[in-house]
């Protein structure tokens, strides 16, 4: 009997299983087809429940048989609730389409819903419907991703490189191989000042990534886009208030692996003045040692507290949706650092024919205290009519400390010699970078929704501040490698600079536009523009001390005094050096005016027309001292053309062609004729530099097949008239002097091909890109030849054809992305590639200074709970990877060299180690 009963029972369970059976599923958009991820599937019957992955599928593995009830939620679509039958076997798939319960935006440039790209698939329908050829990065990619500042997440999009400062962070953008000097940058579609004390383009670095809503990257213009933007426009869109409660907020600490095993130095700000003595006492007061802040030079080195990031975003809508209101608060606390080795030659430049002599090495210690805030209110009278007012601060805090040894080694440079002479010289800098931006906007509908009238006016304020830039310097002496610090370096050892500079712009734009009415097609005629007014001032000042007296020159480091603080010290020149051709006051005045039309029918899109841009920019010298041109100005006109085609081959693939000419003007400072003496060279302005021009062509191939998923090939040309670039050049007067300044060169080319492919199957995703950009540009460079008469050598000029500054051939993005909805696991693993390209421009040929391709290493990972709260972790540069630069070709000598500075055929010039950054956060969300 009791066999009996297990057989039975064993048949029992093979029945049922036989009976058990699965059915799967996909959620989509109603609306357009893509498929929505997160959203939650519920058998009501069975009372199981499961969530969408990342293409939108779901699955229920051990079902039986019979009739249940689903019910599909999700917080930006109504509920779907519908009856459903669970076949024994074989059950076909599912098909469900959801509703969005929000609204459109109006037709502007770009089209979408109102969540307005906080999402793949709603990032994935912008790049789709718009007018322009652009990628686009969503909050939620920029939420999960490694990356805490914007210049970090815009690195991510293909044809993008970014520009990193001392400490290994992104700072500025380079598209498309165009350098940083031939992009702009906007907030909500409105051009912002640079804080910059030289140029015109914006460190991103600026920006906390989580004050956005979306990332877009314009990479062709159309008419009623500003034109100075060869490379491209990116275009941060902020928050804006949701439909209903929103409340986000996110604390994170960190550490820097840099820090494990070595102090932090840092230095004391506080008694610091933004104003020089010159400023504060009037410009016959002659300054003592007490007008200067001792904390300036008083070093402390000891372990950094950890670092703290957090951000704070509450809106919501009142007054029956009318009026909405949304405020934003983020916060980062960073310690970073580098350690940087330079090598050189005692010859002018890096001459890969010279033998190194000199080894400079410098550890960099920076804090970065980085604020945003920002809000928004938006009042609808009526569906017609609405009006809006932004606010946007950001505030960049650096303070950093530099230790540098150099060391001139007695003939070739070689550390195994055991003897040379050191000079140590530590900085200190306070930087304070800061932008301001108010911006008024209205939208007006008339004529039935046949005729639109937005308007803007915008105030903006940049600002940046170096106040009391310290600089010290000691002798030291190397023998049997035991260094030591001996006395005070030269007659002036000490240093502190004051260096300010202010943009403040009041600009107006204005747009009409009239939707003629048509059958089967659409046809929109426009015209609008703008009038700007930048005001610029630059002031620079700088003070030298010295030891009281001779007998106190002769003191000892270590011996005669401890600490720096210590020193007695008197002003070599009271009165300061405000006398120079930094200080200077300048303006420039844009108008434009533009003309276009947009077409539109069920295969083609058709946007043209014409810009016109006039610019009167100028220059006052406030202390000429002796320049020749103390006043200057440049006014030209350009008239601009566009005309961007798109063609529907079907639901799911578009072509996309686009023509534009952009003009890049010369930075104030690029064409002030001021000089100044940095730590490498020498610098002067070109008060003849003119701005360029350029033509540009796109062509690219779109496909968006389901959910988040796209397929992007493309290609574009660029022809550039009067590119600018930096080279040193002799001086026309001194002849011994060399100078780093912008000049024109005539043409330049700039092509390359662009693939971007991203594609998700359940819970594995996969975003990719690849950029390859062939530039060439002719440049005249200093060479040597043996005279044939005297047999000795001569200077002369030659041509040279290289690529374009900053521009690699070859960069390329992978992450790997994983998403368990229902577990609520995220994470992905960043790789970013950006291929060798030329860091500095020499004066001799065959001397630019390289920069060796690198791959960067990101990751991250977020674990999501109940009611709203998650836990993540951020790791960046795991792979440690350095920053190189390099000459081609190296003199024989230099490979005895015993750190082994030849590889390839080239030397080593410069290597940067920064270490890896770890942050481990809490996040909560609430929308209601």
């Amino acid at each position: 009997m009791k066999n009996f009963l297990t057989v039975l029972l064993a048949s029992s369970i093979s029945v049922s299983a036989a009976y058990a059976t699965k059915i799967k599923g996909k959620v989509l958009d109603g609306q357009t087809g893509e498929a929505i991820a997160g959203a939650t599937v519920f058998l009501e019957q069975r009372g199981l429940s499961t969530k969408t992955q990342l293409d939108g599928s779901f699955e229920f593995k051990g079902l039986s048989a019979g009739v249940d009830r689903v019910h599909i939620k999700h917080m930006a679509y109504a509920e779907l609730i519908k009856e459903i039958e669970i076949q024994k076997e074989n059950t076909p798939h599912f098909i469900f389409q959801l509703t969005s319960t929000e609204q459109t935006l109006m037709e502007v440039t770009i089209k979408g819903r109102r969540n307005g790209g906080d999402d793949d698939p709603s990032a994935r329908r912008l790049e789709k419907n718009a007018s322009q050829i652009m990628n686009v990065v969503s909050a939620r990619a920029i939420e999960i991703s490694p990356d805490i500042t914007v210049a970090n997440v815009v690195q991510r999009v293909s044809g993008v490189s970014i520009e990193r400062n001392s400490n290994g962070e992104g700072q500025y953008a380079i598209l498309r191989g165009m350098d940083k000097r031939y992009n702009t940058t906007l907030v909500n579609g409105v051009k912002v000042p640079s804080p910059d004390n030289k140029y015109r383009y914006v460190p991103l670095d600026l920006f906390p990534s989580d004050m956005l809503e979306r990332l877009e990257v314009y990479k062709s213009l159309t008419p009623n886009m500003e034109a100075d933007a060869v490379g491209g426009v990116v275009n941060m869109v902020m928050k804006s208030a949701p439909t209903k409660l929103l409340l986000q907020a996110n604390l994170a600490t960190g550490y820097s692996q840099r820090y494990f095993n070595r102090d932090f130095g840092s230095f004391s700000t506080g008694g610091t003045s933004a104003k020089s003595p010159y400023e504060l006492n009037g410009k016959n007061y002659n300054a003592t040692a007490a007008d200067f802040n001792k904390g300036a030079l008083d070093y402390t080195y000891k372990k950094p507290l950890p670092d703290l990031v957090g951000n704070l975003t509450i809106g919501n809508r009142y007054l029956d949706d009318k009026l909405g209101v949304i405020l934003g608060a983020s916060y980062q606390n960073l310690h970073r650092g580098s350690r940087s080795i330079f090598y050189k030659s005692a010859v002018v430049g890096v001459n890969p024919n010279a033998v190194i002599t000199e080894q400079s090495d410098r550890q960099y210690d920076e804090q970065q205290q980085r604020l945003g805030l920002h809000n928004k209110i938006d009042y609808r009278f009526n569906p017609n009519h609405r009006i809006s007012f932004y606010q946007m601060y950001v505030n960049l805090n650096n303070m950093q400390l530099r230790d540098a040894v150099n060391t001139i080694y007695n003939g070739q440079y070689d550390p195994s010699i055991g003897k040379a002479e050191l000079t140590y010289v530590t900085r200190s800098r306070k930087t304070q970078q800061q932008i301001y931006n108010g911006t008024l906007q209205g939208d007006h509908h008339f004529l039935d929704n046949r005729l639109n009238v937005r308007w803007s006016g915008v105030l903006s304020s940049a600002r940046n501040q170096l106040p009391q830039n310290t600089m010290i310097s000691l002798d030291g002496v190397e023998e049997n490698f035991e260094r030591k610090r001996t006395s005070l370096v030269n007659k002036s050892p000490v240093t502190y600079r004051w260096e300010r500079n202010t943009d403040n712009d009041r600009a107006g734009y204005w747009d009409v536009a009239y939707k003629v009415p048509m059958e089967n097609s659409k046809l929109e005629l426009s015209t609008g523009g703008l009038y700007r007014d930048k005001q610029r001032s630059s002031f620079y000042n700088n003070y030298n001390l010295s030891p009281a007296s001779a007998e106190e020159a002769k003191y000892k480091y270590g011996v005669d005094f401890q600490r720096y603080t210590d020193l007695n010290l008197t002003v070599t020149n009271p009165t300061g050096a405000v006398a120079n051709p930094l200080t200077y006051d300048a303006g420039e005045k844009t108008t434009a005016l533009y003309g276009m039309f947009n077409y539109e029918n069920d295969k083609w899109q058709m946007i043209g027309g014409i810009r016109m841009e006039h610019t009167n920019q100028n220059y006052k010298l406030l202390f000429p001292a002796g320049e020749k041109r103390p006043e200057g100005s440049q006014i030209y006109t350009e008239w601009l053309p566009s005309l961007t085609m798109k063609y529907h081959l079907d639901e799911k693939q578009q072509l996309h062609a686009a023509y534009y000419r952009a003009l890049n003007r010369p930075g104030f400072y690029e064409i002030v004729p001021s000089s100044v003496i940095n730590e490498e060279f020498l610098e002067k302005g070109n008060p003849d530099l003119k701005h360029a021009l350029a033509d540009n062509f796109d062509l690219r191939y779109e496909l968006f097949p389901e959910a988040s998923s796209q397929f992007l090939v493309g290609m574009f040309y660029k022809k550039i008239k009067n590119p600018i670039e930096y080279t040193f050049q002799p001086d026309e007067v001194r002849k011994q002097d060399v100078y780093y300044t912008p000049g024109n060169f005539g043409n330049a080319n700039n092509f390359g091909l662009e693939v971007d492919y991203i594609k998700y199957i359940q819970k594995f995703g996969v975003k990719a890109n690849y950029t390859y950009t062939h530039s060439r540009i002719t440049t005249s460079k200093m060479s040597r030849r043996i005279n044939e008469t005297t047999q000795d050598p001569e200077a002369i000029i030659v041509d040279q054809t290289r690529p374009l500054y900053g521009q690699a051939a070859h960069i390329a993005n992978l992450s790997l992305l994983y998403k368990d909805a229902n577990n609520g696991w995220e994470g992905q693993l960043a790789g970013s590639y950006t291929g060798s390209r030329i860091n500095t421009v020499s004066q001799f040929l065959n001397d630019d200074l390289w920069q060796k391709g690198f791959v960067q290493l990101d990751a991250s990972i977020e674990k999501k709970f109940r009611a709203g709260w998650a836990i993540f972790a951020k790791a960046n540069n795991i792979l440690n990877t350095p920053m190189e630069l390099y000459v081609k070709g190296t003199n024989p000598e230099n490979e005895k060299i015993a750190e082994k500075l030849i590889e390839g055929g080239n030397t080593l010039i410069r290597k940067d180690l920064y270490g890896q950054n770890y942050i481990l956060g809490l996040r909560y969300s609430f929308s209601k």
